[in-house]
Parts: structure tokens; sequence; C-alpha cells
């Protein structure tokens, strides 16, 4: 039995990832219709509107979950909220989820923390977490400047521990969710791959630059200071990768840029994935996709196994 499935309820371990602003009802709701987890995010801060969404997404009945980013909730009103309100399936991020652990757990919510390295996945096990999002250094937002890839971290992880892992960073369709469980991965978590979709709600400037995208796409910036993270390149990101550090107002334009469409008004987060993504797609299709491709992949590696050929 996949674990991740039966942590979730999911039909599919297909995830999507919490996107500040973007994770919200209308896209989750598509995830989770199509068969894989919308999650509702909490880091805008916006704590009475993500509550509404998450209020809104309970009442839908589809299994989903809940980020709670540790260092952005300005007090444990969001934490309270989740416990008291029906949600099962929560990922922490963004800081120690040691003192979150035990209330989440006693509300009857199963727990997984979201890890960019070996130390910290170790450090979440012993705390007693039920699985973890491991996040390469491919994936978009924000991002351990010492920077390992999903490929090694995977297998770093996956030595160690045997709980649960959703893989996440640089995965787009059923070839990167073949590759990462081939790692030791239960489940994979998109990010880029559902901003550019139908039911995102960001602007299509955004969606087409994402499409238009190359493999070196991105840029990792402010690596000397926090948070690290890695965005499309674009002029203002150029300039904030020339200088090595962000200016403290670099995200006071993030809304304009996702729903005004200006593409200079803040940096537009995305994974070095944006290279994969070929075209605006709706949820259904890239989920039924991913599933087919992976599918049909595993199975051609299972007949190769069953004849002890490689080829």
């Amino acid at each position: 039995m996949n674990r991740v499935l039966a942590h979730t309820g999911a039909r599919y371990p297909i995830v999507q990832a919490p996107m500040g602003w973007i994770a919200r009802h209308a896209l989750a709701s598509a995830v989770s219709r199509a068969g894989g987890l919308g999650v509702i995010e909490t880091s805008s801060g916006e704590t009475a509107n993500c509550q509404r969404e998450i209020t809104q997404m309970v009442a839908t009945g589809l299994p989903f979950g809940v980020n709670l980013p540790i260092r952005f909730l300005k007090d444990d009103a969001m934490l309270r909220f989740v416990c008291e309100s029906g949600v099962r399936f929560v990922t922490t991020s963004a800081g120690s989820p040691a003192k979150f652990i035990a209330p989440l757990k006693a509300a009857g919510i199963v727990v997984y923390h979201a890890v960019p390295t070996l130390e910290t996945a170790l450090k979440c096990v012993d705390a007693g977490i039920d699985g973890l999002v491991v996040e390469g250094a491919e994936g978009g937002g924000f991002k351990n400047p010492e920077e390992v890839s999903t490929l090694v971290l995977l297998q770093a992880i996956r030595e160690r521990v045997d709980v649960p892992l959703i893989a996440a960073g640089g995965i787009v369709d059923g070839r990167g969710m073949a590759a990462a469980f081939a790692l030791g991965a239960e489940a994979i978590q998109m990010g880029t791959r559902f901003v550019a979709s139908t039911e995102s709600p960001v602007h299509a400037h955004y969606k087409q630059a994402i499409v238009a995208a190359q493999a070196t796409g991105t840029w990792v910036l402010n690596k000397k200071s926090t948070p690290c993270i890695r965005a499309l390149k674009t002029q203002r990101t150029q300039a904030i990768h020339e200088a090595g550090l962000m200016p403290a107002d670099t995200f006071a334009g993030i809304q304009q840029l996702y729903f005004g469409g200006d593409m200079e008004a803040a940096p537009a987060l995305a994974g070095q994935s944006a290279g994969l993504v070929h075209a605006v797609l709706s949820v259904q299709q890239i989920i039924d996709a991913t599933v087919a491709e992976f599918r049909a992949i595993t199975a051609r590696l299972g007949a190769l196994a069953a004849a002890r050929q490689f080829g």
C-alpha cells in the first residue's frame, strides 16, 4: 500500500505545492477533483482569507492538505484553526516542526515536513513526523542556499529513514514521477507545472513566461542572506543576481506580478522545471498525462526486470 495515499486519501500520489496566494480553493479543488491532493497555502499571511479558503475546501468533501510555514505565521491562530476545522493532512515548512507535531497529531492530523537537507530530515523523524516532503534545489520559491538536487537528496534521505517521502523539485510529468519513485519516493509534489495550468489564478503573462522559459531560465538569488529563492530570469531578477542581495521591498509588488501580469513587479518564483513545461494545460490533463506516462514507464521497466535485460 502506498503510504502517502493512505495518509491523504487522494487517488493518485500527486501533490500540489503550497504557493503563496496561488494555492487556494480554485486550484486546490481542481487538483483534488482530478485525483491528486490540493493544498491550501498560509504563507501569504492573510489569515482570514486563508481560513475561508480552508473552510471552502472542507465543504467540498475532497481530500486536501494545508501548509503551515512556521517562520511566517504571526501567531498560533492558524494552527488552532487548522486543528479545529476538520483538516486531516498538513505539511509544515520553514522552521522546526517540533512544537507543531503534538497539537496537530492530537487533532488527528497527519503531519509531513518539507526538508532541504538530510540533517533536517533526521531531526524531523526523531521529532515524530509522519513523512517528509524532500525539496531539491531545482524547485522554485524559497530554497536552501546550499543546493542539493532532488536526485541526490532523495537517495541520501531514503538511505537513512523509512518514513514516506514526497519528492519535490524538477518534476512536471510521469518521467519525473517514475524517476522519483525509483529513488525511494512514494509521491511527487509539483508547483511550477500547476502554476501554468488553466485553473491557476495567476495572470496569463506569468503562465506564458513559464512556458517560454528554458531549463537555464531561472536564478538562485540572495544566497548570502535570507530568504534564498529561485525565480525566473527577468530584468529585475538579473539586477538582484548581479547585486548579490535582495532589497527589503523585493516582494512588495508580488500580487501585481501574480494577478496584474507585471513580470518586473517582483521576482517570478519558478523552478528549473519551467524548461520542461511546454503548454498551459488543465489540471485534469496534467494529472491524467502524468499518471499514464508513469504507468507506461514503470510497466516497461518491470518487463525489463522480469526479462533480466537492460533494453
